[in-house]
């Protein structure tokens, strides 16, 4: 008897998942077809230093499983078939699921800036990390370059471009009060430190309605910000495909989810990582937790076996500033120094091998 299971991406949650699978073992007659854009898992946590020029495409790259239980079908998909249980992906032949799981990740949210997708460089996939990087190192020296959004992504970027290009002018757009607003004071006071102490412009309270090639407007300034490059972190998304879905959605436009990942009118799809509604926020980290989850759960349903899931516990959050600082929580533990930039650097270590 054959069970097909159709991963969509090969991200943090679905190489967890197909990884948790292998390694417990699949019935006889289970295949997995894995299906994504790219041959290989990029880190996207990591996209900031390849943007920074501080790694290489190599660096960045996991390779998905080589085992004769998964098939990989490279290419863009257009459309999940639902009724027939169909994915349709350009340059292949209609996939067949039996179980479907969709783990295709983010893409950036613009909040409504006009033309912030058209003149601001994204960090959301290789190919876009790769355009930035060219974006950044033709900036002249002494050039300007903004970085919109103080979170967790645009403080790492504007940390690592200020090792990488000592002679550029950066500026940090903030909507709120303070960084990493979902950190603890005293992590959001050591960062904002650091920036001041290296010449990071720090533009706070300031939210964006337009802009256009090498300007920025704010909503309540009269003076334009220029700069010679513009980069966007200030917010995600699901990606299109999971937007057009028809199904229950929470108010960021994720999927809603039971506790085995289902969605709600349909157990044959599973949903997890940025595009499951959940009660952290996204993160590789929960994506890939999620991942090993619902393989348990596969496994116990291939086995007839029933499952109980305990809420998981995160690990941490840990971030980087430049290559020799960095900052983090671990539980109720601030972390600031050297040591939470050891540690990251060990997570990304172990992600990679």
């Amino acid at each position: 008897m054959s069970y097909k299971l159709v991963v969509l991406g090969g991200g943090y949650g679905g190489l967890a998942l197909i990884n948790e699978l292998l390694n417990k073992g699949l019935p006889k007659g289970t295949t997995i077809t894995l299906v994504d854009r790219s041959p290989f898992q990029g880190l996207k946590t990591e996209y900031y230093s390849l943007a920074a020029g501080t790694a290489s495409d190599l660096q960045l790259r996991v390779a998905f499983p080589n085992s004769p239980d998964v098939d990989l079908a490279l290419g863009e998909i257009t459309e999940i078939d639902r009724e027939h249980k169909i994915v349709h992906v350009v340059g292949h032949d209609p996939i067949y699921y039996d179980s479907l799981v969709i783990g295709l990740g983010c893409v950036d949210h613009y909040h409504g800036v006009e033309g912030a997708a058209q003149y601001a460089n994204s960090l959301q996939t290789f190919q876009t990390a790769r355009k930035a990087y060219t974006d950044l190192n033709n900036v002249k020296p002494y050039g300007q370059v903004t970085i919109v959004g103080g979170g967790l992504s645009g403080v790492e970027m504007a940390s690592e471009l200020r090792e990488s290009r000592p002679d550029l002018n950066i500026a940090l757009i903030n909507r709120g009060p303070n960084l990493l607003g979902s950190f603890p004071s005293n992590v959001q006071t050591y960062v904002a430190e650091w920036f001041l102490e290296h010449n990071v412009n720090m533009l706070i309270n300031t939210a964006l309605h337009r802009i256009e090639p090498g300007v920025l407007y704010a909503e309540d300034q009269s003076h334009p910000i220029e700069a010679n490059a513009i980069l966007w972190t200030a917010g995600i998304q699901p990606v299109a495909l999971v937007q057009q879905i028809q199904a229950n959605k929470d108010k960021q436009g994720r999927l809603i989810v039971n506790d085995h990942y289902q969605l709600l009118d349909d157990p044959n799809i599973y949903v997890i990582g940025d595009c499951a509604s959940s009660e952290y926020s996204p993160s590789a980290q929960v994506a890939g937790l999620q991942g090993e989850r619902v393989a348990k759960i596969l496994h116990a349903m291939w086995n007839n076996q029933t499952i109980h899931l305990e809420p998981f516990k995160l690990r941490g959050t840990l971030g980087a500033l430049g290559k020799h600082n960095g900052f983090g929580v671990m539980g109720k533990l601030s972390m600031r120094g050297r040591i939470p930039r050891l540690i990251k650097s060990g997570v990304l270590w172990r992600s990679k091998h």
